[in-house]
């Protein structure tokens, strides 16, 4: 089965967030980025049990300039086969999309997995939108998935219960947590990934959306303690003071 692999870059959480250019860029400078977790700990993850179990090849794929190749190696060390990366530096989900798109048009991959979403911007749009742009069937949020026949089972959260989709392959899903166990490179991958195959690709893509500005979230305001035999106090404030958000 030869399957591909979303792989984007993120911040990490621990990250200070700064922006530039009048609030309209993302300031990468000082951050550090690492494989979204997502995509890392489920997609690939379970892309790569389903290669060990019955055979085949897992691609990663990632949209992005040069400054992305750290991640895309760690994936490599964690156990894909071979990368590609589309040079070029997306403004929005459409974009991203696109060129996942054109990339896999006609390379007869069985298997797309995308992680749910990105911790930065957590849209859960991007697979939804190249499931559409290559005419092909689509889970989202995936907890458990199982290929057997030309045929993917996936068990999916939904409210008040779980519901088990089958969907006949080549289809796209994206995986939520559950799905599998983060797996950490060892020495061997960590090595091997220096010689495994990483083809950059030129692309480019109109952006279907334009940034106004980014915004910090307000500061947390501080906290007032009432005492525990103040009820009518605190039913007083908040009825005049508590916003609701």
């Amino acid at each position: 089965m030869n399957i591909l692999v979303c792989i984007s870059q993120a911040p990490d959480t621990t990250s200070r967030i700064a922006f530039t250019n009048g609030d309209k860029e993302f300031d990468p400078n000082g951050v550090q980025f690492i494989v979204n977790p997502y995509d890392e700990w489920y997609a690939l993850v379970r892309a790569l049990e389903l290669k060990e179990a019955g055979g085949g090849t897992v691609t990663t794929l990632t949209v992005g300039d040069a400054s992305t190749d750290p991640v895309i190696r760690k994936a490599l060390a964690i156990g894909a086969d071979a990368a590609v990366r589309v040079d070029f530096k997306p403004t929005d989900s459409m974009q991203t999309a696109r060129l996942i798109a054109a990339h896999a048009e006609g390379k007869g991959y069985d298997l797309i997995l995308c992680g749910k979403e990105t911790i930065d911007y957590n849209g859960s749009v991007v697979p939804g939108m190249v499931a559409a742009l290559l005419d092909l069937p689509y889970v989202a949020l995936g907890t458990k998935l199982e290929v057997a026949n030309g045929v993917a089972t996936v068990m999916r959260e939904v409210t008040g219960g779980e519901e088990e989709v089958e969907v006949t392959l080549p289809a796209v899903v994206s995986a939520a947590k559950g799905m599998a166990e983060q797996r950490i490179p060892n020495m061997r991958g960590i090595m091997s990934a220096r010689t495994k195959p990483l083809q950059v690709e030129a692309g480019s893509a109109d952006a279907a959306t334009v940034v106004r500005t980014f915004s910090l979230p307000e500061d947390k305001g501080s906290c007032k303690m009432i005492p525990a035999d103040q009820a009518e106090e605190l039913i007083r404030l908040l009825r005049e003071e508590a916003k609701v958000i």
